[in-house]
């Protein structure tokens, strides 16, 4: 299969679309989510969407194929909330695995098949790996901010079970995507590391933020910038990006900020507009395709796609607005010092005096000359 980043550099790349927005279509009973291995199952499946997998598998095949036919060049399993700390509210914790494995060998067929009628445009499966219901960064009590209701080993542990199911069955990426809180996000990509080190293999990872509001900021409260640098030690480190939010137009200016510091692909899959007083989206499939492609004429995008009330129709759409347009021009990486928390901070060699106090966490560097410099020159002068 040719090589993804060559493809990158000569074209934009088509994501699909939302997994449970056409299953919410399909109006399915919890007969349907059950299937006949869980019929006796002693917790309610209904919502479980993850669960289809196994129990409606050719349902979950046949949404891959609709958003294939639409023109995507990268599909994504249906695994978001493949993870023990989502699946223990159906009871269905110990199945995580067997989730991944299963829901990758299903997107991983279906564009096999695709593949092989058009080889010249080759499919891409990127397994999904979601934020979970929880944030290592925040307490959720107010009177204990001290206090978190899971840990970062905790986290670490239950995405490597995830991972080896995914790349067990047979992923091309995989793409921790709707990251609120960089925390969690560094506990999925060591994880990542950890699976593919003990496997002696190399996984392209693609990692999306998820901005909450127009703060332009995570739910942990870090910046697209600051974000960025507190994630980009991550091995074999594909795009980073933006999806779900406020939709293409809310999201635009934000990829432009991490577009001008990113030496990375860059992604974006918003949702189809803001969502109305029903939960539902309006934005058409020809209104989100002008947005989509207003980014990419500004040089904005390397992976376009859709998020949720996204169909079919909306990355038929978007393929059809994008074709002709450059990918965007990666920029070159450089030696300077990037340093985050909630705001970002560059160090190179024309920054002015910077004082530093108590700030030496090795969490937040990046290994950069600069530092190692900086670090040193402190050493001998302690000493």
């Amino acid at each position: 299969m040719k090589d993804i980043k060559k493809i990158l550099d000569e074209r934009i790349l088509i994501l699909d679309g939302a997994m449970g927005t056409l299953i919410q279509k399909e109006d399915l009973s919890e007969d349907d989510f059950r299937g006949e291995r869980f019929s006796n199952h002693s917790v309610p499946l209904m919502g479980n969407n993850d669960i289809l997998s196994l129990s409606r598998p050719e349902l979950i095949s046949k949404i891959h194929s609709q958003y294939l036919h639409a023109g995507a060049d990268i599909i994504e399993t249906n695994t978001f909330n493949s993870n023990c700390i989502s699946q223990v509210d159906y009871g269905t914790e110990d199945l995580v695995y067997e989730l991944n494995k299963r829901g990758a060998e299903l997107a991983v067929k279906v564009a096999g098949e695709f593949t092989a009628k058009t080889p010249s445009k080759p499919r891409f499966v990127a397994g999904v790996i979601g934020p979970t219901n929880r944030t290592a960064s925040i307490s959720p009590e107010v009177n204990k901010p001290e206090y978190r209701n899971i840990t970062f080993d905790e986290l670490v542990d239950d995405y490597m079970i995830g991972v080896q199911g995914l790349i067990d069955g047979g992923v091309d990426i995989i793409l921790v995507e709707t990251v609120f809180d960089a925390l969690n996000c560094k506990a999925a990509v060591f994880a990542i590391a950890k699976v593919a080190d003990s496997a002696n293999i190399k996984v392209p990872v693609m990692i999306s933020m998820t901005i909450t509001d127009a703060s332009g900021r995570t739910l942990t409260g870090q910046t697209p910038e600051a974000f960025l640098y507190s994630l980009q030690h991550t091995e074999n480190l594909l795009s980073i990006g933006l999806n779900c939010g406020m939709g293409a137009k809310g999201l635009s200016q934000y990829l432009q900020d991490l577009s001008d510091i990113s030496p990375y692909y860059l992604s974006c899959h918003p949702n189809a507009g803001l969502p109305n007083e029903f939960g539902g989206y309006d934005q058409t499939a020809t209104e989100m395709a002008s947005l989509v492609k207003s980014m990419a004429l500004d040089g904005l995008i390397n992976i376009a796609g859709g998020c949720c009330g996204t169909t079919p129709s909306h990355i038929e759409a978007i393929c059809h607005a994008l074709e002709g347009i450059f990918s965007r021009q990666v920029k070159k990486k450089d030696n300077c010092l990037y340093l985050s928390g909630l705001e970002s901070l560059c160090v190179s060699d024309e920054s002015n005096f910077i004082n530093l106090a108590n700030i030496l966490d090795p969490a937040t560097f990046v290994r950069s000359p600069i530092l190692i410099k900086l670090l040193s020159s402190l050493t001998q002068r302690d000493s």
